[in-house]
């Protein structure tokens, strides 16, 4: 699996790893996008991996955001959130790009006092891409927190990276009032608390990093099982909630991270089809033939 290391990071981008970050806890660092432009173009973007770390963007410039089942032109501004959960390749379309993004790791979080659990967040969600195209107003409000972290980070004040996690938060805070309301409120009722379980119990098998990993849950059944109710319940709720079958859910989830190994790895068909619960490579072949009309080998080429 290609997942970009903070140490690899600092060698294909910035051409130097700062001193110790093997032994930093909570690592955090905030750049110019246009300082490391030339160095993105002879790459021709950010790799499409996935990342050990957090990151947030604010990009002035056209650009194009793929991830492994969709691609997202954007105009003018944008603010990105990536999370280590989900691999993306981001190509600009534009020679000038201008703005700032930050790197932060998850430990670096946790030190705030409010304890934040970064994939507990509504901008950390799985299943969405938390990209917003941004009006000029809102990229200069967002640049103006960037450049107060750019500016802090090297001054010598005491407590800058108390400072720094609060302005990291008020990025978060600000992606996450750019949400649709629902996504924000969610209900808490019994039904919201089976789908948001079941959600978790999904989301938990991936991603998948080694062809000796092989998910567990894999069918309807199997999720209400786990769960302890019905079947037919789970179905019921998860169409409420959700407007998916337990099923659809499931196999939307395969099917991502399918692409994302048949893109992104070099194990063989049959290896990925294990790691996804299929006993029999024709079984998956049929099963991502049907999703996606092609055959995983014409996919991968």
């Amino acid at each position: 699996m290609a997942t970009t290391s903070l140490e690899e990071f600092y060698q294909e981008s910035a051409g130097l790893v700062p001193k110790g970050i093997s032994k930093e806890i909570g690592h955090f660092n905030v750049f110019k996008i246009d300082e490391l432009n030339a160095s993105l173009k002879k790459k021709g973007g950010m790799p499409y991996n996935r990342r050990a770390y957090y990151k947030i963007s604010v990009i002035s410039g056209r650009n194009k955001a793929e991830y492994a089942d969709k691609e997202i032109d954007i105009d003018k501004n944008a603010l990105l959130f990536a999370t280590p959960r989900i691999p993306y390749h981001w190509v600009p379309q534009d020679d000038e790009q201008f703005g700032y993004f930050c790197i932060f790791t998850h430990e670096f979080l946790v030190q705030t006092k409010t304890g934040v659990v970064l994939d507990e967040l509504p901008i950390f969600q799985p299943g969405g891409y938390p990209i917003f195209q941004l009006s000029d107003a809102d990229a200069e409000a967002v640049t103006a927190i960037f450049k107060k972290m750019y500016d802090e980070l090297s001054s010598d004040y005491a407590y800058k990276y108390d400072l720094l996690r609060n302005y990291v938060l008020e990025l978060i805070h600000y992606g996450q009032k750019l949400q649709p309301a629902l996504a924000m409120y969610p209900l808490h009722t019994a039904s919201a608390r089976v789908s948001s379980l079941f959600i978790e119990l999904l989301e938990r098998q991936f991603p998948i990093e080694s062809p000796h990993q092989k998910i567990a849950l894999r069918t309807a059944k199997d999720f209400a099982d786990r769960l302890s109710v019905h079947v037919n319940h789970l179905n019921k709720v998860l169409k409420e909630n959700m407007g998916k079958t337990t099923t659809d859910i499931i196999t939307n989830r395969v099917l991502q991270e399918a692409k994302i190994l048949l893109r992104q790895t070099d194990w063989n068909v049959s290896e990925i089809a294990n790691a996804l619960g299929f006993e029999q490579l024709a079984h998956f072949s049929n099963f991502f033939r049907k999703q996606t009309s092609i055959s995983p080998l014409n996919f991968r080429s």
